[in-house]
């Protein structure tokens, strides 16, 4: 069987752990060649590109600076010959409360959750032909927020949902498609063991999400088969906000 995502070529940023090496390893399972990004994981970021064999390439951006992140998409755009796909994983949580949150974790947090996506796809767009897919990281907490201090987080994915919507009209007659996936509780190396036994009883199907689940629905709306998908939020939450 084909590899639905032959000769397809990717960026992903926040791309050494978590979600996004989940990311990382399904777009190439599916024969796509990647670039990510990485911050403060290099030694994530070297074992994941030996893991791949050459096949995902690894360079250091910080995604809330936005010369940084320019510089990457362009050096991955010669290092693959142009882009197919896009994606804006890279996100970071900074708990607080509104009446004492700091201005500067505010700002960082906007710099990393919601700026970087519109730097990263203004600077990719010139590199994509039709066919091209963008797909946003977001979160569940863009509809319903269940924890206190979490409320500059859901302004950040819910901005991005807005955004995602916006942009199936702005890309849509270049042919290119934009959608957003908004994970709930996902089972990744940063998640203690008390979050995962608190979180265990409020999920419907008895477990957290695993990274793969997320990256093979981000591998489905990168292929042709979501040729029709745009402007989409789609939740992967195990029923979590049902």
């Amino acid at each position: 069987m084909a590899q639905q995502l032959s000769g397809r070529r990717a960026f992903v940023t926040g791309g050494s752990r978590g979600i996004g090496a989940g990311i990382v390893r399904r777009l190439v399972a599916d024969g796509a060649r990647v670039v990510f990004t990485y911050v403060a994981s290099p030694e994530r970021a070297q074992a994941l590109e030996a893991e791949l064999d050459g096949r995902a390439i690894a360079l250091r951006a910080d995604s809330g600076d936005a010369p940084q992140l320019r510089e990457a998409v362009a050096k991955a755009a010669v290092m693959l010959g142009g882009l197919d796909i896009l994606v804006n994983n890279a996100g970071i949580l900074i708990r607080g409360n509104v009446a004492d949150y700091a201005q500067e974790d505010f700002d960082r947090m906007l710099d990393v959750n919601v700026r970087a996506s519109f730097v990263a796809i203004k600077a990719a767009l010139p590199h994509m032909n039709r066919g091209g897919r963008i797909v946003n990281i977001g979160s569940m907490v863009a509809n319903v927020v269940r924890f206190p201090n979490g409320s500059i987080y859901a302004l950040t994915k819910g901005a991005i949902a807005s955004f995602t919507r916006g942009l199936a009209h702005d890309l849509g007659p270049l042919g290119i498609t934009a959608n957003n996936v908004q994970p709930g509780p996902t089972d990744t190396e940063i998640v203690s063991a008390e979050v995962r036994t608190a979180l265990q009883p409020m999920m419907p199907v008895g477990r957290m999400g695993r990274d793969s689940e997320i990256a093979s629905l981000v591998a489905w709306l990168c292929s042709e088969d979501a040729a029709f998908m745009t402007g989409a939020s789609i939740t992967a939450d195990g029923g979590f906000a049902a």
